[in-house]
């Protein structure tokens, strides 16, 4: 139930079938550049004549670059400062005219026609190349129609490359030597004034190498910072513990030292013990006697005698410290009376002291180093700046003159050797015949022919707009209802067609319509119809073409005669007035049709002319011919008369198809469809194009064309066939 769908909805994308379509279409432009083009290479080839090739290789010592395995080697640095060394360079030179001239020179009394631009054309010089490495070796190749004569121009060459090559380096090495030899006083006093310059530096800096005692104060400097950095780490611990010992025993460490000495005097200690016994006698004979009581006088008396044996003691214990202790009052008398741990933190914290005062000390003394460092260090950026400018310049100067001495010397040597001489790996041969090749040069040819009218086939095909598949017509903006197959002369169809056994040039319009594959392809199409949503209740419809002789109107038939197969009451009208033809196709009168009703005034609803003229065998099919052509087809086809025709003529008829004018060119087609509820457009394959059918649509754009059929397809047919053959073939 959804084959009308599929068809109208399916797109298929271009791929290799549609190329080899395209290809077969213009098999004429393919075969025919093809065959040009093969032709001409084979022409060309049989024409031309046998070319010989001769080659040879020289181990070639370059004369413009420096030994890569000796890179230190004066000799090569300096034996010619004038020239880019590479061997680019030196194959440049080889294929220049001059030395090719020399060549020709040589070969005058041979070849006397012979030119150094000829030889230079089929002279060609590679690099041999070995695992993607170029080597030394260079490879010459010379092609010419003589074979002897590719041997002999080698061999002049040769010669003359190896001549070349000898001058070259006698040149070089003789200008090298006189370019030494001029040098070496120059560099020889620039060395001096160098060496002279640094020593007198020296000597007014009072330095030997600035580099290395700039590096001696840096670590020095160094060194002394990291020291500061421990030192004041260990004052910041020395100073925590000092606090903490204070705050414990809240005393100065002067005063905690005077306190530890006096506690550790026996003398002093009985003492105060003696003074602590007089003042209880005192207090003990108050409470007896009066205070002016000779007792009470006798007890203080002594108590007085012992506070000054007490100051003595003071004094010889504390010395010049003495006078911080007051023995006369009662808070002195304290001072001397610590416990053992108010001893051990007093002596702990006079050490933190001590320790204290002596990383203080040391801090001072690294800051007056650190100081002294910095000021040495001041004063040797320019030092250095001095110095960097004056050693490169030994430095050079020494290199250059020792590379020069060297280079003399190895230059004597090259030139008392005699040099290198390029030696030949292989010699030149006669040569062989490389061409032309026949069968390379025809295979060459058609495969670019092939290339060649593929491309121009593409291209033609490219430019024309003419449909020539069912996939064209589904460019248009309106689904593809069905294709409809083209009349083929193939083996067995003649079994199906009955107008080809009898010999007829081309088919009546009924042998078309009661061919098998047409019928079948008309029954499917009017199925799809029928399930489209947009033909809901369709009563009417016009079947038209974008050109005439599209065959719309032996479609309109077949799709009448399928509609009235399956008991569909049906009325075709041959709406063309201008040139009709249903009734040449169906051989039926037409002196009354479609005009005449249009023309009379009689009402459809009270006369009975309005019946069809004629009938179609035994089906429910009834024919409405064209009648006689009136003079104003398009007055005749838009009046209200031609309205209210269709709304008799759609009580009385189940279905009417209108065999429509063309669309293109004149209005009639249009005016039937606006009285139809739906209208179809037929498109021949190779006849229309993609313009005049999207031109067709757009005209028809207000009005609800529900499809497009596809007229002479070439896809179709073969489908239908092989299903009779298969069905012919199948076992009973």
């Amino acid at each position: 139930m959804t084959v009308g769908h599929v068809v109208s909805t399916v797109e298929s994308d271009p791929g290799y079938g549609q190329l080899v379509v395209a290809l077969f279409r213009r098999r004429l432009w393919l075969i025919g550049i093809f065959l040009g083009v093969l032709s001409t290479v084979t022409v060309y080839t049989l024409l031309k004549k046998p070319l010989y090739q001769s080659s040879m290789q020289l181990l070639v010592e370059p004369n413009y670059q420096s030994k890569k395995d000796s890179g230190a080697g004066a000799e090569n640095q300096f034996a010619d400062s004038t020239v880019e060394v590479d061997y680019s360079t030196q194959l440049t030179q080889m294929r220049s005219s001059q030395l090719l001239q020399k060549a020709v020179a040589l070969l005058q009394s041979d070849y006397p026609k012979l030119e150094a631009a000829e030889l230079q054309k089929a002279l060609i010089l590679t690099q041999v190349e070995e695992d993607k490495v170029k080597t030394k070796i260079f490879q010459v190749v010379y092609t010419s129609d003589d074979p002897e004569k590719t041997q002999k121009v080698l061999k002049a060459v040769q010669r003359v490359y190896q001549d070349y090559n000898r001058e070259q380096q006698k040149l070089r090495l003789t200008r090298g030597l006189a370019f030494v030899d001029e040098q070496l006083p120059l560099v020889e006093k620039q060395v001096d004034r160098a060496e002279n310059e640094m020593e007198r530096f020296r000597k007014s800096q009072n330095l030997v190498d600035p580099e290395v005692q700039s590096k001696a104060l840096i670590d020095a400097l160094s060194g002394v910072q990291k020291e500061q950095q421990s030192n004041q780490a260990q004052m910041r611990e020395v100073q925590g513990r000092y606090q903490t010992l204070q705050q414990e025993l809240a005393l100065s460490p002067q005063q905690a030292l005077i306190a530890a000495r006096l506690s550790q005097s026996s003398r002093y200690q009985s003492l105060l013990n003696e003074i602590q016994k007089s003042e209880l006698a005192i207090a003990q004979q108050r409470l007896r006697f009066k205070s002016a009581s000779p007792y009470v006088q006798q007890a203080i008396d002594q108590r007085q005698r012992q506070r000054d044996l007490l100051a003595t003691e003071v004094r010889r214990v504390l010395g010049s410290n003495a006078a911080q202790v007051n023995t006369t009052g009662e808070s002195g008398l304290s001072v001397g009376q610590l416990s053992a741990t108010d001893l051990t933190l007093a002596s702990a914290l006079v050490d933190a002291q001590v320790n204290l005062s002596a990383l203080q000390g040391r801090a001072q003394s690294l800051s007056e180093a650190e100081r002294s460092l910095q000021q040495q260090l001041r004063r040797f950026p320019g030092l250095l700046a001095e110095y960097g400018r004056l050693q490169p310049k030994v430095e050079i100067g020494r290199n250059t003159l020792q590379q020069l001495l060297k280079a003399r010397q190895d230059i004597a040597l090259e030139i008392a050797r005699g040099g290198f001489d390029w030696q030949v790996v292989e010699d030149p041969k006669l040569g062989k015949q490389i061409g032309p090749n026949l069968k390379q040069n025809i295979l060459l040819g058609a495969v670019a022919g092939l290339m060649l009218g593929s491309v121009a086939a593409f291209i033609r095909d490219t430019m024309d707009d003419a449909v020539h598949t069912p996939d064209d017509l589904k460019q248009v903006d309106v689904p593809l209802l069905g294709m409809v197959p083209a009349l083929q002369h193939e083996e067995g169809l003649a079994a199906l067609v009955p107008f080809r056994e009898a010999g007829f040039p081309e088919p009546s319009t009924m042998q078309v319509v009661h061919w098998q594959p047409f019928r079948e392809s008309l029954d499917l199409i009017y199925k799809n119809i029928q399930l489209l949503p947009s033909a809901a209740g369709l009563r009417s419809l016009v079947v038209t073409s974008a050109l005439a002789g599209e065959g719309k109107s032996t479609i309109a038939l077949g799709l009448a005669i399928s509609a009235a197969r399956l008991h569909q009451r049906v009325l075709l009208i041959d709406a063309d007035l201008r040139r009709p033809s249903l009734h040449q196709q169906l051989d039926l009168p037409n002196g009354y049709g479609l005009s005449t009703l249009l023309t009379r005034q009689t009402s459809f609803r009270q006369s009975s002319e309005m019946q069809p003229s004629h009938r179609y065998t035994d089906l429910p099919l009834s024919i409405l011919t064209s009648g006689p052509a009136p003079t104003d087809p398009a007055q005749l086809l838009s009046a209200e008369r031609m309205g209210d025709l269709m709304q008799a003529l759609e009580q009385a008829y189940d279905l009417i198809i209108i065999d429509a004018p063309p669309v293109l060119g004149i209005v009639d087609a249009m005016l039937v469809a606006s009285f139809c509820s739906s209208v179809v457009l037929v498109g021949r394959i190779g006849h229309v194009t993609r313009a005049e059918l999207t031109q067709a649509t757009a005209l028809l754009s207000k009005l609800n064309v529900i499809g497009v059929i596809a007229n002479g397809s070439d896809l179709t047919t073969n489908h239908y066939v092989s299903y009779e053959r298969k069905g012919q073939l199948a076992p009973l």
